[in-house]
């Protein structure tokens, strides 16, 4: 309540959302600069948060991000209003305005990156913003707000809170002083913060949701050795922990053995190991509770009659951690869990 409370404290003073475009633009540059200048740190800490391997780390979290603030930041002094066809007697005009306090809840896969998708665009126009990491990958979030004061950014106009979804999300969507609510997650938690919204301001929802990504190999592609290379690491890398991960593989049955067969030998060849090290192809799964959800839905699959045809078994290291080779799974029916979650 205190953050939100700020947010709109720092939109009524106009400090922010009634600055030149110009100085909004030299800040976000500025951030963009400050990010890259501490990428490297940036990604460590995400990575000892989510398990990233570093290689991937350093890319898509500091790399994305910086390169978003810097997108939006050149893109802002470019918004235009309109003059709306009508009558004669009648002038029409559309003018575009900072909303006021936005909430933003993000999850813990790519959390620099994904947040930056979300605070980028809400800033650049004028905005407040008051976000929310996930609880168990909060690090370069915070960082990133203390980047974001160091770059100039008024006092107030970001705030990051963090706490566990079904506390500190729910007294966000539900706020009656956030007006509009940005999230990427899971189905079951967009659906419920459509239900917050309804029950509190009707503030607008933008939702980006799980899906279960298809990748397609027919029997014409020209390379089949490289097709098994590529869906092997889109599916693999973050230990396959991505929004977009080809996690469901349709191969034309013509090619399909000696795909699968060529895909288990890419698989087995990558290196599991501390996300670190620069040599890890596949870091760490998040989280002990993350990597039994991975064994559960393996374990249904085989009982349903899928067959194993590489991995799917945790990795055990001296060093503790949650491993898990990468695993490949065949003759699974579209109506199974594995198949649609």
């Amino acid at each position: 309540e205190r953050a939100v409370a700020a947010a709109r404290a720092a939109f009524e003073s106009g400090v922010w959302s009634r600055a030149a475009p110009a100085e909004r633009k030299k800040v976000l540059m500025r951030l963009a600069e400050l990010i890259e200048r501490d990428a490297l740190a940036l990604a460590v800490l995400g990575v000892r948060d989510n398990g990233t391997e570093i290689g991937m780390a350093l890319k898509a979290e500091p790399g994305s991000a910086a390169g978003t603030f810097r997108y939006y930041a050149e893109a802002l002094d470019k918004i235009y209003g309109e003059i709306a066809p009508t009558p004669e007697t009648v002038l029409g005009l559309i003018h575009r305005e900072p909303v006021g306090v936005v909430g933003a809840i993000v999850p813990w896969n790519f959390p620099l990156m994904i947040g930056a998708w979300k605070l980028a665009p809400a800033l650049a126009m004028g905005n407040s913003v008051v976000l929310k990491p996930a609880e168990s990958a909060s690090l370069t979030l915070l960082r990133l707000a203390e980047l974001a004061a160091e770059a100039g950014l008024p006092e107030g106009v970001l705030n990051v809170v963090t706490g566990p979804g079904a506390v500190t999300g729910a007294a966000l969507a539900l706020s009656m002083d956030v007006d509009v609510l940005v999230f990427t997650g899971s189905g079951t938690t967009g659906r419920r913060l459509l239900e917050y919204a309804a029950q509190s301001n009707l503030k607008r929802v933008y939702l980006e949701l799980g899906g279960k990504s298809p990748n397609i190999v027919f029997a014409d592609a020209p390379d089949l050795d490289h097709a098994t290379r590529v869906s092997a690491a889109g599916i693999f890398r973050n230990a396959g922990q991505v929004c977009v991960a080809g996690s469901r593989l349709l191969v034309e049955r013509s090619i399909h053995d000696a795909f699968v067969e060529r895909m288990a030998e890419h698989a087995a060849a990558m290196t599991v190991g501390d996300p670190l090290d620069l040599g890890s192809q596949i870091g760490a799964v998040h989280s002990e509770a993350q990597l039994n959800a991975h064994l559960d839905f393996l374990r249904e699959a085989l009982d349903e009659g899928a067959e194993l045809a590489g991995g799917g078994r945790r990795i055990l290291r001296e060093t503790g951690g949650w491993y898990m080779e990468p695993t490949i799974v065949t003759g699974v029916r579209p109506d199974q869990r594995l198949a649609q979650d």
